[in-house]
């Protein structure tokens, strides 16, 4: 139920008009004729025209104003965030000495006649490190000790990979001369190299790098070996926590290729490959890049000495999720850096904090509030009379324009010597745009209501959107619900995809593990004494349409086998489907007769002969059986997966 408003003035056009007749009455008795075609009365209803627009307005209340109790209630619009991507710098050559891309390197999209390229910015500094095969060593599941075949390379004398019957857990050492994290490592395997038995387009190995305190696996690519069948190479990307260690008395930066447990039926090494040469050299290196463009050393004014300053920054608005701002004020000694804080509250007078407004590009310096006894009390240091403010760093850019596909970063927007070319191996995720005021409209009475501290389901969703805007949903199930434990609350957060040619992957409704850190840290502080938190992301059953469309005459059966698809993507979408176009509801069962009413919907469709459900393992792949409704678990999404569809013509 809403508050009732006040009416600030009920008078309308007909009684602004009534009381000036009157008027007329009272002061001009001489003026006689009130019909509508007198002049003069033509006047006032011009007059009570204005009046009433003007009463309308006063009765309401502008978005201005609306604003401003926005912020006595300390809600600010959120900023962009920007997408993030592992960008791979390949070198021209195989690395000689050591290099650096420095941060702040600026790689980029193509650039097309439709479409300006999107810049993203390395967030740290990308050592390569060159390298070269130290020590090669062996070893069977079933052997105590590995064996070094170390001299059997430097000789050129053939040796098993793996054990002389090949079982899972048997590996093949390769120890590095240096470690080389982040680093893009070239295996060459010379000779003949023959593993039997094997499927080459998915053998049962797996590449791994010590860490320090245990094995990690390694992405590769570029794999002409066929799973060690045939002389060639693969690229092993090394995890940034790569470090050397000592393997049998062997000080190296060790990678490994071990053999898996093979899945029942799957095809698996007869025989051990034979290797006659190996070597690895660096040829490149991986470090992640945002969607931002990095602004740096920015005069934004001079100080006037006096409490609660604000400047606006040239360009706008700042991201978040793109590192903190840094702002630094000129003195005697050189420049002096600030801090940037939530709020001044904790401020003291000699305390140099600063505060930023992500949306509008503002810095304020803190002010003087006046006690109670008629004393100020400075809240944050002031910068001396003349002294220059400068921004030493901030971020601008961000936005789901920034959720590029695998492989659309591969321009350097700057030559880097002995780099040939930038890549990146996974699509770009988690940009967000920066939050409407409709949007803060509609947080602010949650916000207002919890106070910031998480009680119910609704609070708990408000404070994690805040605290992680590239969020496109979050759902909180509250204890005694979907086997939630007294005590205890689930938050299931959804990351914001861009889909690719209208599909999205599992892995991009995944969160990483920032995101989820990041939440978790925050409603840590906010949560009840005694409330356990759980932040994940919900389950996602598959879905599989298989539908049968008769096309009418004359009409491309290509074009609306395309549609058809698209329209069962849309329709079945976690982020952008359902019935209101939001995001398929959480646990609601996909009914036939919504997916015969997408599909008819098709531009050229003439009927809807066949639709067909199967519910599907979205990781695996495995179809279930036939159904006219399918059941989702509750709290569930739903995840479309290999639809099909097959057009004929009348």
């Amino acid at each position: 139920m809403s508050l009732p408003a006040p009416n600030l003035d009920d008078r309308r056009f007909q009684d602004l008009v009534d009381d000036a007749k009157r008027l007329v009455q009272r002061r001009c008795p001489e003026w006689t004729d009130h019909n509508v075609s007198d002049p003069g009365v033509t006047l006032i209803e011009t007059f009570a025209f204005m009046t009433d627009q003007l009463l309308y307005r006063l009765n309401r209340v502008p978005d201005r104003m609306y604003v401003k109790f926005l912020e006595l209630i300390g809600v600010r619009l959120l900023p962009p965030h920007p997408a993030a991507a592992p960008v791979t710098f390949w070198l021209s050559a195989p690395a000689a000495v050591p290099m650096n891309v420095l941060v702040g390197t600026s790689v980029a999209t193509v650039r097309t006649e439709s479409e300006e390229s999107v810049v993203f910015t390395t967030v740290d500094t990308l050592p390569i490190i060159p390298c070269s095969l130290a020590a090669v060593r062996t070893r069977a599941v079933d052997d105590e000790g590995s064996t070094d075949r170390t001299e059997q390379i430097a000789f050129g004398t053939a040796f098993p990979a793996f054990g002389a019957v090949p079982q899972g857990g048997d590996a093949l050492y390769l120890g590095l001369s240096d470690p080389v994290p982040r680093c893009a490592v070239r295996v060459e395997f010379r000779g003949e190299v023959e593993g039997i038995g094997v499927d080459p387009r998915d053998p049962p190995l797996v590449w791994e790098a010590w860490h320090g305190e245990g094995w990690t696996t390694c992405e590769t690519s570029g794999d002409s070996t066929g799973g060690l069948n045939r002389p060639g190479s693969i690229t092993v990307h090394v995890p940034p926590a790569h470090a050397a260690s000592v393997l049998d008395g062997v000080r190296a930066g060790w990678v490994r290729a071990r053999l898996r447990t093979p899945e029942p039926d799957e095809p698996f090494y007869s025989a051990p490959p034979i290797v006659h040469g190996l070597s690895a050299c660096t040829v490149g290196g991986t470090i992640d890049a945002v969607h931002a463009e990095v602004i740096r050393d920015e005069v934004i004014g001079a100080s006037e000495g006096v409490p609660g300053q604000i400047f606006t920054l040239a360009r706008g608005p700042i991201l978040g999720g793109a590192g903190a701002p840094v702002l630094a004020t000129s003195s005697e000694d050189g420049w002096v850096e600030w801090t940037e804080v939530d709020h001044f509250a904790a401020s003291g007078s000699l305390d140099r904090h600063f505060i930023v407004e992500p949306a509008t590009g503002t810095i304020r310096l803190g002010p003087a509030v006046r006690e109670p006894d008629g004393s100020l009390r400075q809240h944050g240091a002031i910068p001396p009379n003349g002294s220059v403010l400068r921004m030493v760093r901030y971020t601008i850019g961000g936005g789901v324009r920034g959720n590029v596909a695998t492989g659309a970063i591969r321009t350097l927007k700057s030559s880097i010597p002995f780099v040939a070319g930038v890549e990146n191996r996974h699509r770009a995720r988690n940009g967000v745009d920066g939050e409407t005021l409709a949007q803060a409209k509609d947080r602010a009475p949650i916000l207002l209501r919890s106070r910031s501290r998480a009680v119910t389901a609704e609070d708990y969703e408000a404070i994690t959107k805040e605290r992680a805007p590239e969020l496109a949903r979050v759902k909180c199930v509250t204890a005694g619900d979907d086997g939630v434990d007294a005590g205890s609350v689930r938050v299931l957060v959804v990351p914001a995809a861009k889909p690719v040619g209208g599909r999205l992957q599992l892995g991009d409704l995944v969160p990483n593990a920032d995101t989820l850190g990041r939440i978790a840290e925050r409603l840590e502080e906010v949560r009840l004494i005694g409330t356990r938190v759980l932040v994940e992301p919900p389950t996602y059953r598959g879905v599989t349409v298989v539908a049968r469309l008769v096309a009418r005459p004359r009409v491309s059966t290509s074009r609306i086998q395309a549609e058809a698809l698209n329209a069962l993507y849309d329709l079945l979408d976690p982020l952008r489907g359902g019935p209101d176009g939001t995001g398929w509801p959480f646990g609601r069962a996909v009914h036939s007769g919504e997916v015969f009413a997408a599909l008819q919907g098709v531009r050229g469709v003439d009927v809807v002969e066949d639709v067909r459900l199967f519910g599907a393992n979205p990781v695996t792949g495995e179809r279930g059986p036939e159904t006219t409704r399918l059941e989702l678990p509750t709290h569930s999404l739903v995840f479309s997966y290999g639809h099909q569809v097959r057009v004929e013509e009348r």
